[in-house]
C-alpha cells in the first residue's frame, strides 16, 4: 500500500525479480494509472536496451509506453524537471549514480518507480539494485515461473555461454528458474566447462 504524505509528496518504489517475472509490465501498469491521474509522468530507460524498441519501455506481453532512452543516470536529472512521476525501467545497466538521482528526485517531492533485475545471470546481486532497494520505501519482488518444474522463479538462467555480466537477450539466451534448478543448472554449467565460478 502506497501512503503519499501532503507534506512530502516525494519517495521511491522498486519492483524487482528475475527475467520473465512482470517486472516492466507492473511498471507500465503504475505508470499508466499516474497518467490516468493527470500526473506529469516522465520514463527513462538505457539507451542500450534496443531489444523491443529505441524509444518505448516494452513488457514481454508487448505492453509499451513511449520512454526517453538516456546515457547515464545524471542524465535523468536535467530531463525530470517539473514532472510529478518518474519511471526508470531496466536500472541494474545504470552506474551506481542511479540511487542518488532517485533519492534527489524524491527529495524533489517526485514519486520514483524503478524496475530492474535484482541478481544476474550468476545469482548475485545486480549493479544498484541492492543499494535501490534499501533506500526505497516501498519494495515489490515479482516472480516468474520455472520453465524446468513449474515452481516460483527468482533465477535468470543464461542458455548462452557469454561470460559477459551484461547479455541483453530473450527466451533464447535467458530462462526462469527457481532456485533448486538454478543450483543444479550452475553445477551442470560448470562440470561442462561453459561457467568459471
Amino acid at each position: 500500500m502506497f501512503i503519499e504524505s501532503a507534506k512530502n509528496p516525494g519517495w521511491i518504489e522498486v519492483i524487482c525479480g528475475s527475467m520473465f517475472s512482470g517486472k516492466t509490465e507492473e511498471l507500465i501498469r503504475r505508470l499508466k494509472r499516474a497518467k490516468f491521474a493527470n500526473l506529469r509522468v516522465e520514463i527513462f530507460k538505457p539507451k542500450i536496451d534496443t531489444r523491443y524498441s529505441e524509444e518505448s519501455v516494452v513488457s514481454h506481453q508487448g505492453n509499451s509506453i513511449l520512454s526517453t532512452p538516456v546515457d547515464s543516470a545524471r542524465s535523468i536529472l536535467e530531463k525530470a524537471e517539473g514532472v510529478d512521476v518518474v519511471g526508470i525501467d531496466e536500472a541494474q545497466f545504470f552506474d551506481d549514480a542511479i540511487v542518488d538521482v532517485a533519492r534527489q528526485l524524491a527529495e524533489r517531492g517526485v514519486r520514483v518507480i524503478v524496475a530492474g533485475l535484482d541478481m544476474d545471470y550468476l545469482g548475485k546481486p545486480f549493479g544498484p539494485m541492492p543499494a535501490l532497494m534499501a533506500t526505497a520505501e516501498y519494495v515489490t519482488k515479482v516472480h516468474a515461473i520455472c520453465v524446468r518444474c513449474g515452481d516460483i522463479a527468482h533465477h535468470s538462467h543464461r542458455l548462452s555461454k557469454s561470460d559477459r555480466l551484461v547479455e541483453l537477450g530473450e527466451k533464447d539466451i535467458y530462462e526462469p528458474v527457481c532456485r533448486h534448478c538454478f543450483k543444479q543448472l550452475r553445477e551442470q554449467d560448470i562440470q561442462s566447462g561453459t561457467l568459471f565460478e
